[in-house]
């Protein structure tokens, strides 16, 4: 029989549910333009570690920033302030994904520099609390997550877009268990969200002279929210006529990230929020593992920069937290470097990076006290951007990376 009770009080929530996202399409269509960071007085960068290995890597990554910057913190130019309170502890206390105090810091700050936070799960000795990243996309509204894979011996020179307010996250916390053998959650399309995704990663391939955008979908399937992200794509391409682009779906396109007669051929991708974290992860394992990639949270007031890996608490408890490699962390400063207007020190950094992780490998991070520490590593990537024969020997290695690929 029936529950009609359970079915009016899913309908109920569901309702509340319905306004609050088409209250927020309202506000959406009155958002304002992108900061320019270039007419600021003083930017001011805010460094929040996070829990687990996140405040190890964060400070590694953070000496590399300071080193970056130095004559623009000098200068009074660059203000860089710590902000504590995303620990588990902290957000377990509150319980809250951000702490009111914290996310007041935040919003003082224009970006954001973050190390990896814990989200509870099932069988965890947390409550089930809201992830912290979540929490901060929609509260800063970070509706791009931006992801670079690079692997030049591979040819392979890949931008994710991943859209990162909506879709099968944005309500991940907020589903029906309608009765006890029924459970619903939801998936979020707006006009508005889908457009601007969209149209921010056809600007970035016009922008970097990279034409060619790749949409993934599961629109065969998914035909409401996955097909109006698609035709959405279809009328913002109409802008963009020197912009090449075509639609994968999600399934397909995890097999072709491994296919070496198609891979080299992407450059930049679309993708839904759930989609575009799995295949991002598939992409950093092909560069070295999730350890190796930075990730960028854009929105038009707010930008964050964070590692796209986990805390891993095991590591603390294990007392090899110095070991956590810090390499994702300091990918994030490069994104940054380009974002607010340093695109020579973020050239200069990703070079250096490939330096040290894929090429020269003079230190070696293993999680264990047989490879250097986050620290060491820091330093190495700094010793390594001031060689003044950078370029030249970046490029040799990639040559000689390439044509070695090319003879096997």
């Amino acid at each position: 029989m029936v529950d009609e009770k359970a079915i009016q009080v899913a309908q109920e929530k569901y309702g509340v549910l319905l306004r609050q996202q088409l209250e927020r399409v309202e506000r959406l269509k009155k958002e304002g333009d992108w900061t320019d960071y270039s007419k600021l007085d003083k930017l001011v960068i805010g460094v929040c570690g996070g829990d687990g290995i996140g405040p190890y890597i964060c400070a590694s990554a953070q000496k590399v920033m300071e080193f970056l910057l130095a004559d623009k913190i000098k200068a009074g130019k660059v203000e860089i302030r710590q902000i504590d309170g995303l620990t588990i502890e902290r957000r377990v206390e509150v319980m809250k994904a951000i702490p009111d105090d914290t996310l007041a810091e935040l919003k003082k700050c224009h970006v954001i520099l973050k190390g990896p936070t814990t989200t509870p799960k099932k069988g965890d000795p947390w409550p089930n609390i809201e992830s912290a990243n979540v929490a901060m996309r929609k509260q800063l509204d970070l509706f791009a997550n931006v992801r670079p894979v690079s692997v030049p011996e591979l040819g392979i020179n890949w931008t994710f877009y991943r859209e990162n307010t909506e879709g099968s996250y944005a309500l991940g916390s907020e589903g029906i268990n309608v009765t006890d053998d029924l459970a619903m959650d939801f998936c979020v399309a707006t006009t508005q969200g889908t457009e601007r995704i969209i149209r921010a990663g056809f600007e970035h391939a016009r922008k970097i002279g990279q034409n060619y955008v790749s949409l993934v979908t599961k629109a065969n399937i998914i035909k409401t929210t996955d097909g109006k992200f698609l035709s959405i794509a279809e009328k913002v391409a109409k802008d963009y006529p020197e912009v090449k682009w075509d639609d994968w779906f999600i399934d397909i396109m995890t097999a072709k990230l491994i296919d070496p007669a198609r891979r080299s051929d992407f450059r930049v991708f679309v993708l839904p929020n759930l989609y575009g974290d799995i295949i991002t992860d598939e992409a950093a394992q092909i560069q070295g593992g999730v350890g190796t990639a930075g990730s960028a949270n854009l929105g038009k007031r707010y930008a964050m920069f964070e590692a796209i890996h986990g805390s891993a608490p095991r590591m603390v408890t294990e007392g090899r937290a110095k070991y956590a490699d810090p390499c994702s962390m300091i990918k994030a400063v490069a994104m940054m470097m380009e974002h607010i207007g340093e695109a020579e020190k973020a050239k200069k950094l990703n070079m250096a990076l490939d330096v040290c992780v894929q090429f020269e490998k003079k230190l070696v991070m293993t999680g264990r006290s047989t490879g250097a520490t986050g620290d060491e590593f820091a330093q190495y990537v700094m010793d390594t951007i001031q060689r003044p024969d950078l370029e030249k020997v970046w490029q040799g290695y990639v040559d000689s990376a390439i044509a070695k690929n090319a003879a096997q």
